[in-house]
Parts: C-alpha cells; sequence; structure tokens
C-alpha cells in the first residue's frame, strides 16, 4: 500500500509534463520500499516485548528468536538509511527529507505512543499519509496543492481503516498493552461514530482533487460514491458492532482506497472552462473563434 500510494503520488504530480520519466519513478520506488522495510524491522525491535505477548504477532523474526534484536536494529538502520541515501542522490532532497521524517515519525513518535494514549493513531496516519507526497516531491520537487490533498485522502482514511482492525483484534491489543480506542471503548460506541464521521470526511476531501484541479468528473464521481458507500459499511458497524460488521467495514476501507486512487489517475488533471461547457476534460483543446473586419469574406 505504501508504494502504491507513492506511486499515485508520483503520477499525478507528473501530469503536464512533457514526460512521464519512468526512471525517476523506479529510483522512488525503491528507495521508498527500502525506507518502509527499514521502518517496518525498526518498529519490531522496539515492540517485540509486546509483539511477544500477542497472539497475531508473536510469529515474528524476532519475538519468535529466529533474528536477534541487536541484527534487526543494525539492519533496520541500514536499510531505512540506504532508502533514504538513494532518494537523496537518485531524486531530490525535498522526497529524501519527506521519507526520513517518515521513518522518524512512525519509529520516535508513533511507536512510543502506542502504549500511553489512543491519539497515537493520529500520528501514525502522519506517517502512512506522507508516501503519496513523497511521490508528487519526486515528480515536481514541491508540495503543490495536489499533494496535500492526496496526503490528506491518506490521513483519514487511515482512521476508519484502523479502528476496524483495532475492534478485530481488540483483546490482543489489549494483551500488548496498546492504548488504541477500541481496547478503551468497550462497547464500541465511540469507536463507531469516529469511524462514520471520519469516513464521510473522505467524501469532501475527494471532492476537493477536483476543485482544485487534481482530477476530473469521474474522480469526484468516485470520491462521492465510494465515500458514501464506505461510511455505510461504517455505519453497519455502528448498528451491530461485532467482529462481523467491523471486518465487513476493514475489507470496505481496502478496496475503498485503491478504487479511488485508480480513477484519480485514470482521470488525472484540470478541468478547464471550455470543458465544463462540454462536459469533458481539460485535455481537450480550445476551439479558438477568429473575428475578421467587415470588409473580409
Amino acid at each position: 500500500m505504501v508504494l502504491m500510494t507513492t506511486a499515485v503520488g508520483y503520477a499525478l504530480g507528473r501530469y503536464g509534463a512533457e514526460s512521464f520519466d519512468w526512471g525517476t519513478l523506479g529510483w522512488t520506488m525503491l528507495g521508498s520500499a527500502l525506507a518502509a522495510a527499514g521502518c517496518a524491522m525498526l518498529n519490531q525491535v522496539f515492540e517485540v516485548r509486546r509483539d511477544a505477548a500477542m497472539d497475531r504477532t508473536r510469529n515474528r523474526p524476532l519475538p519468535s528468536g529466529v533474528i536477534s534484536r541487536s541484527a534487526g536494529f543494525a539492519g533496520g538502520l541500514l536499510v531505512a538509511y540506504a532508502g533514504v541515501s538513494l532518494l537523496a542522490t537518485t531524486v531530490n532532497l525535498l522526497a529524501a527529507s519527506l521519507t526520513f521524517l517518515t521513518v522518524v515519525v512512525y519509529i520516535l513518535i508513533y511507536t512510543p505512543l502506542k502504549p500511553i494514549t489512543t491519539l497515537n493513531t493520529l500520528v501514525g496516519a502522519v506517517s502512512g499519509a506522507l508516501p503519496p507526497m513523497i511521490g508528487w516531491a519526486a515528480a515536481t520537487d514541491g508540495l503543490e496543492v495536489g499533494a496535500w490533498i492526496i496526503g490528506g485522502i491518506l490521513f483519514v482514511w487511515q482512521l476508519p481503516h484502523f479502528f476496524a482492525l483495532a475492534w478485530m483484534y481488540r483483546e490482543d491489543y489489549e494483551k500488548g498493552g496498546h492504548a488504541m480506542l477500541p481496547v478503551l471503548d468497550p462497547s464500541g460506541e465511540v469507536t463507531g461514530r469516529a469511524m462514520v464521521s471520519t469516513a464521510l470526511v473522505l467524501v469532501p476531501l475527494g471532492l476537493s482533487a477536483t476543485l482544485f484541479g487534481v482530477a476530473g468528473w469521474f474522480s469526484a464521481l468516485a470520491s462521492v460514491v465510494l465515500g458514501v458507500w464506505f461510511a455505510w459499511k461504517c455505519f453497519g458497524f455502528v448498528q451491530r458492532r461485532d467482529k462481523a460488521s467491523a471486518r465487513s467495514a476493514f475489507l470496505a476501507s481496502l478496496l475503498y482506497l485503491p478504487l479511488l486512487l485508480i480513477v484519480m489517475v485514470a482521470d488525472r488533471g484540470p478541468v478547464t472552462p471550455e470543458a465544463w461547457l462540454r462536459g469533458g476534460r481539460g485535455s481537450m483543446s480550445m476551439v479558438e473563434i477568429q473575428v475578421l473586419p467587415d470588409n473580409q469574406p
């Protein structure tokens, strides 16, 4: 998912350029993959005790004893460093800096907050929102409004997505000592409201991509249809508050994001005034009307 959203950010940011530059995309994907892998390794180093206490993570390499903690730390640090360095030398410093920020936020802020406060989810969502912005920065060497829109969509999407997942495994998270909202909300009432409200926010966020010229009409339609459908699935959890409804909302989140991003990439580019009149896309050329003097045919 990290690599997919990075590629989407690159594709959206590259719209209107003379060439797509597949080489830069390749380096961006490789650097992002290395940084994400290093991030995951370092996360397991710092959470080895909590992972060992949870059924769904106890068989990971570190808690199961396949890899030592020191080897995991050295390997994770090396791989993350390689990813950031690769982006700095082959892409640009902005993309590398955003990647470094992602690692720092995830490892040094989000991970320590997980057993302390439910606000850890918001901090973690920042890390998840940065990959498409890294892709955009790789394409443009800047962070225009489109980068913030796609990053905002990723930030908000993670909240109902993770709340549904955390509800499904809330007993396990409690064993691991994680201060997740579903763990501290046994009735599921607050969790359900948070899922519905954040899912609904995705609708105007998706529409803003059309408003600010990142994508066109089909993207706007997809934002409304998919957003309402996702919110409806979350509302199903509010009504029943069981694992089946949480799983349904979780699976809906896994469908929502790639479908929306695929449509945005396929429909990328602004809706220009002439396209508004024609009901088409901004790539259509404007018809020129030449006014001739009265004495010429």
